[in-house]
């Protein structure tokens, strides 16, 4: 009787979760939000729709051997991002300082946000794996909305190498 009780009160909690999560694909706007970059300056995204194609990754956690890979192959291939219109930035939990200080120890050209309580992240529905946060990166076109996503927990150099050959595909297309 416990075991279908639990089953049922588990059931009721993860079916309205889901439902309140509303997931983001190909053709939504990205939501609006708000929050500080890694020199404490606020970053609106309204600021830079647009401007040039935008490349938002979540990941999450600044230092860790997965997320260290990622955001150095979106360092290494930033010149192809720029030379494709395209900017990139970087999103976690993660305090300014410890933004600072990992994009100062890894030559980080590229903009990364302070997203704490994960509030953002939540508003883009990235969903977790095990008890970390998602990782999952969005191409977003000049009108804001979503036109490619890519996410995979392990392989974070795909996330580089799969968003730069959408863009320079969808470039060509032009």
């Amino acid at each position: 009787m416990r075991k279908i009780f639990l089953l049922s009160f588990l059931s009721i909690i993860f079916f309205n979760s889901a439902k309140t999560q509303k997931h983001l694909g190909i053709g939504d706007s990205i939501p609006d939000f708000s929050l500080k970059d890694q020199d404490g300056n606020l970053f609106n995204i309204k600021d830079y729709i647009g401007k040039k194609i935008l490349v938002i990754y979540f990941y999450p956690k600044d230092e860790s051997a997965v997320c260290t890979k990622e955001a150095c192959t979106f360092r290494d291939s930033y010149s192809s991002f720029a030379n494709a219109g395209a900017t990139v930035i970087g999103i976690n939990s993660g305090s300014v300082e410890s933004h600072k200080s990992f994009q100062q120890h890894h030559r980080l050209p590229f903009i990364l946000l302070s997203d704490p309580g994960n509030k953002v992240l939540k508003l883009f529905a990235v969903k977790g794996k095990f008890m970390f946060t998602g990782r999952k990166t969005f191409v977003i076109d000049l009108n804001g909305k979503i036109v490619f996503t890519f996410d995979s927990f392990t392989n974070g150099s795909g996330h580089s190498s799969k968003t730069l050959e959408f863009i320079q595909q969808m470039n060509t297309k032009k």
